[in-house]
């Protein structure tokens, strides 16, 4: 489905989406696979601590296992640098790297993790970005492994050039096809999912159309090649 001439977003299985490009097609990939650790639903849960609760999500079962090794290959095949999420349960799989970039979150909670991180591809130093988790709370979620917008904006104006197609094999809530919108970047990306695919059809389209009732064409165009 094209959102917009740069957005493009189908529902169907990653490998599908990327045995139709040639080698090297993406400048950069940013995904976020399944971890395998079984963190694809949760309880509500309410803390006297705001930024600690969660709300409820169904159980799907995506998260599992990890991706295989020929998703790697192929990921690498069709991109030619990747920020891969959760990059440590894929040690395996992806080669030695000093540019590691740590998400801090904020949570100070002994039965939760500070935070995230991803491995990436560039020949750069690791660098932390702290984006407070609690941000998420506010928002209607719908996906229980939802990343910020913000988060994916520092990552386009960290390691993305003007002008790059951008990647997403696990699209998710949808935050980072918002983030491309926003800074004018084409991006390619699906969701195996139906129900996480047309709630991030859904979240992306509003968002669009709350931008396009707020500013001009003219003014559009410049916030869209701001980054081009």
């Amino acid at each position: 489905m094209k959102i917009t001439k740069k957005i493009t977003i189908t529902n169907e299985d990653n490998m599908e989406l990327m045995a139709r490009y040639p080698d090297g097609y993406f400048d950069l990939a940013i995904v976020d696979p399944p971890y395998g650790i079984g963190i694809d639903g949760q309880k509500k849960y309410v803390s006297k601590n705001p930024k600690h609760n969660r709300k409820n999500h169904d159980k799907k079962n995506w998260d599992s296992c990890i991706p295989s090794i020929n998703y790697f290959k192929e990921l690498f095949r069709v991109s030619r640098n990747q920020i891969v999420w959760g990059g440590n349960y894929f040690t395996e799989f992806l080669n030695p790297t000093k540019a590691w970039i740590f998400w801090y979150k904020g949570q100070n909670d002994l039965t939760m993790s500070d935070g995230e991180m991803a491995w990436t591809s560039f020949d750069k130093v690791t660098r932390q970005i702290n984006i407070n988790r609690a941000e998420l709370i506010k928002q209607k979620t719908f996906h229980p492994t939802e990343k910020p917008i913000k988060l994916y904006k520092w990552l386009l104006d960290k390691y993305a050039k003007p002008g790059d197609k951008i990647l997403d094999t696990h699209l998710g809530s949808g935050s980072i096809a918002i983030a491309c919108y926003d800074y004018g970047f084409e991006l390619t990306a699906c969701e195996l999912d139906t129900d996480y695919y047309r709630a991030s059809i859904e979240r992306i389209t509003r968002h669009i159309a709350f931008n396009q009732s707020l500013f001009s064409p003219e003014q559009l165009n410049q916030q869209n090649t701001l980054f081009q």
